[in-house]
């Protein structure tokens, strides 16, 4: 993939129990401010709706961004503000998971979520053996023809193979946004996904569902 190809950046959050609420809901809040930084093509923050895997990982907030480029999301990782906010804020984190992903699907004013869309994002790990190029090529080629038989229900679909160092092994990204909760509930696209089985390791497949706040 060309670095000159847009972002999805998503970070999942695992707080402390014992994180004061006041403190969380001010961290989000710091994180959904740093959507007027200009490297920042579009940012949000939010609890999770649901969240479901077969590991250990339990998380509880994400963090959904959109950057022009590499070049841009690595100014965004370095900038004082954003080093800022993580050097507040890491006594709340008790763990954390990135994943990155190139796409065209997204541009103009396509790239803002409208708030109230909910969004269910998956991850995914290949099993062992099956991570070479060749295999992702063929995935990738699937879900863009899954992409292209989706119902009116889904109104954005990206996806992408993983380049950050911090995905825990995940090495595939998906995310789907509905336009409200209804939709999402009443939407099944789970079943698109079966033709993929025989790659993935369905032990570690995970699963978000959040809902896009008001800014």
């Amino acid at each position: 993939m060309s670095s000159s190809l847009n972002i999805e950046h998503v970070i999942l959050f695992k707080l402390k129990d014992n994180a004061e609420t006041s403190e969380v809901n001010a961290m989000v809040n710091k994180i959904k401010g740093l959507q007027g930084m200009d490297e920042v093509l579009y940012l949000s923050a939010a609890p999770l709706r649901s969240s479901s895997n077969s590991t250990s990982l339990a998380f509880t907030h994400v963090s959904h961004s959109r950057f022009r480029s590499t070049s841009e999301l690595s100014a965004y990782g370095v900038h004082p503000l954003h080093l800022s906010i993580k050097k507040e804020t890491n006594h709340l984190v008790e763990d954390i998971l990135a994943v990155d992903w190139f796409t065209d699907a997204f541009g103009g004013d396509r790239v803002t979520v409208p708030p109230g869309s909910a969004v269910r994002v998956t991850f995914w790990k290949l099993k062992e053996g099956l991570g070479d190029e060749t295999i992702r090529s063929e995935i990738l080629e699937g879900m863009r023809e899954i992409k292209e038989n989706l119902g009116e229900e889904v109104s954005e679909f990206t996806y992408g193979a993983n380049f950050s160092d911090r995905g825990k092994g995940y090495s595939m990204g998906i995310l789907a946004v509905f336009r409200s909760e209804s939709e999402l509930e009443a939407g099944d696209d789970a079943k698109q996904y079966e033709k993929f089985n025989e790659y993935l390791d369905l032990e570690a497949t995970l699963v978000i569902e959040f809902v896009v706040p008001s800014q």
